[in-house]
């Protein structure tokens, strides 16, 4: 079972889509990459390649 991590202020913004876009410091917080291709992941998972850097 995956852990719950509260969202705290500078774990995501809005894109000007209205998107929530996480960043580094809840990837990191996190624990884990889901590969999902997500744009600052700090885990260096490469979508186009289908695997970690």
């Amino acid at each position: 079972m995956k852990k719950y991590v509260p969202i705290e202020e500078g774990d995501y913004y809005l894109t000007p889509e209205g998107y929530r876009c996480f960043t580094e410091q809840y990837h990191l917080k996190r624990g884990y990459c889901c590969e999902s291709g997500c744009r600052h992941c700090p885990y260096g998972f490469n979508k186009q390649n289908l695997k970690k850097k």
